[in-house]
């Protein structure tokens, strides 16, 4: 049997704490036969490395990254806490899988109630990284994202790189847009998603969240690897 770590950004709200703890359950509800359980990257206990170590001088693991991107999490905390393993194996960040895009479209019309007016503007807010790999994630997702909606999507950062989402949205009104929407490209309640609210976009949509499309791509992920 091989192992499923699912690995995530800690997060500073009880709300995403929630959102991730659901959508892990969600992926061992889907997948029986398998041990899924948790790690962090960052502040969170317990660590990649430490859960890497111990699952797999029992059994072949795959981590599973909880992110929207690839960056340093991926490429630095994640690889190496695998590569110290012969049993353990990476697999790829969810963003760029086409659901990811289907629930980011269903977060938006539930935001704007449906009702799209011609002069929207969307820019899809997504946390940032300094990784090129990142910024080439979050231009697909935007793709997969425009092909969706019937209006323009543009893309801005929280942190790390620019434009920042605050920066994009005032482009977007600059160009015309009578109502800018910020499409929020992260997980769950936390740290980034407060910064894309305070960006001045006229409606946020709300965070990824556990929803049952993710918790596939997850699974799908897990296969592939």
């Amino acid at each position: 049997m091989t192992t499923l770590i699912a690995c995530s950004h800690g997060t500073d709200s009880a709300a995403g704490r929630t959102t991730i703890a659901r959508l892990v359950a969600m992926v061992r509800d889907r997948l029986p036969g398998v041990r899924v359980v948790q790690a962090f990257v960052d502040v969170e206990r317990p660590a990649i490395a430490d859960v890497v170590a111990r699952e797999s001088s029992r059994d072949d693991v795959v981590v599973v990254p909880l992110l929207l991107s690839a960056g340093h999490h991926t490429a630095v905390d994640i690889a190496r806490a695998v590569a110290a393993h012969e049993a353990a194996r990476q697999a790829e960040p969810l963003g760029t899988h086409p659901l990811i895009a289907h629930v980011l479209a269903t977060r938006l019309r539930a935001a704007t109630r449906g009702a799209w007016r011609a002069d929207d503007r969307v820019v899809l807010a997504a946390a940032g990284s300094t990784n090129p790999a990142a910024v080439a994630d979050i231009g697909a997702a935007a793709e997969h994202l425009r092909a969706l909606i019937p209006a323009p999507v543009a893309v801005g950062y929280a942190s790390a790189t620019e434009p920042r989402v605050a920066d994009a949205v005032a482009r977007s009104r600059r160009s015309g847009a009578g109502r800018v929407i910020a499409a929020s490209h992260v997980l769950a309640p936390g740290f980034f998603a407060g910064l894309v609210h305070r960006a001045g976009a006229d409606i946020v949509s709300a965070p990824l969240g556990a929803d049952p499309r993710i918790a596939e791509v997850i699974i799908e992920r897990f296969h592939a690897a």
